[in-house]
């Protein structure tokens, strides 16, 4: 064989190992970083139902589901049942409020990196005069149905996933505030976000998104994006839901709203559809807050968006 016979034969195994090692780290990139799972379409029925079931609870105890009533607890042992089945870890924890018994419910699903926490959350109470379908059944029963779903799916997210129903938000996010302040600073450290769902299907609903951490808005707005579905920054609620708790603590918050008193501007219109000069939900905070005070066309997307950014902050 001739020097320069050699030389090019060494060059061409060279290469070959070169590209066989080249493959070989690609592969086990690829394995140890896969693309995110697509979060499931969630049911728009499974959430009705759940809110046909507080409207019942509601009905059956004075009409509605206030802290320190009945139907209060009701709620909270229907979430909880339904979780306990589904395979959370759950837990109850009191507190008291103008000498009435309230109560928060904690999820913790399996698994998944405690020191990056992703968690979701919504008030379960109503206000006394109703049975707080829109305010607050819809954000309770969209986490919940979202929270079936990584059961469902067998779920095994990177980060760990938590979910959380507040008692006495209509008297000033007490129950949050309860929940927050009972963390040690360490547990405080350890969340990755907080996601917020207050009200997410108004009769005349607008599609807001919270400002107050560019991460977790550019998750929801991109979304919106692509089902073409303009969204605005939420001003209403800032400061009135559980999210503040979160926020005081300096924990990155998010959320979604549809609306509560404030009236739909023309340009709204336009781009949401809905009445012009009308509240996003007339029966705010009132008895007729019922089940047929619901869009289910805005519970059934913003719903999958809470799944699609549940699934995509826990990968």
């Amino acid at each position: 064989m001739t020097r320069s016979a050699r030389i090019r034969r060494a060059a061409l195994a060279a290469g070959a190992c070169t590209a066989i090692a080249a493959t070989l780290f690609t592969a086990a990139g690829a394995q140890a970083d896969p693309a995110p799972l697509a979060a499931p379409d969630i049911p728009v029925s499974a959430v009705t139902a759940d809110l046909d079931q507080l409207q019942s609870i509601a009905d059956a105890n004075g009409g509605n589901r206030a802290h320190g009533q009945p139907g209060y607890k009701a709620s909270i042992d229907y979430l909880k049942d339904k979780l306990d089945k589904a395979g959370f870890t759950t837990q109850v924890q009191e507190f008291d409020h103008n000498g009435s018994k309230g109560y928060n419910l904690v999820a913790d699903w399996p698994g998944g990196d405690e020191s990056k926490t992703v968690m979701a959350g919504a008030h379960l109470d109503s206000v006394d005069e109703g049975p707080g379908i829109n305010d607050n059944g819809s954000g309770s029963a969209g986490i919940l149905e979202v929270a079936l779903a990584v059961a469902k799916a067998d779920l095994k997210p990177a980060k760990h996933l938590r979910f959380g129903w507040w008692g006495a938000e209509e008297y000033g996010m007490v129950g949050s505030q309860h929940y927050v302040s009972s963390l040690a600073d360490a547990d405080r450290a350890k969340f990755d976000s907080y996601l917020n769902f207050d009200m997410i299907g108004s009769p005349n609903p607008g599609y807001f998104v919270y400002d107050d951490d560019p991460r977790l808005e550019k998750v929801f707005k991109d979304w919106y994006a692509t089902k073409d579905i303009a969204t605005e920054i939420e001003t209403e609620g800032d400061g009135r839901s559980d999210h503040a708790s979160f926020k005081d603590a300096g924990i990155p918050v998010g959320g979604l709203f549809s609306g509560a008193d404030y009236k739909k501007t023309a340009e709204q219109a336009k781009n949401w559809g809905g009445t012009a000069g009308k509240p996003f939900d007339a029966c705010y905070h009132q008895s007729c807050d019922t089940t047929k005070n619901i869009d289910e066309k805005a519970l059934d997307t913003n719903t999958d968006a809470i799944a699609h950014a549940v699934w995509e902050l826990s990968s």
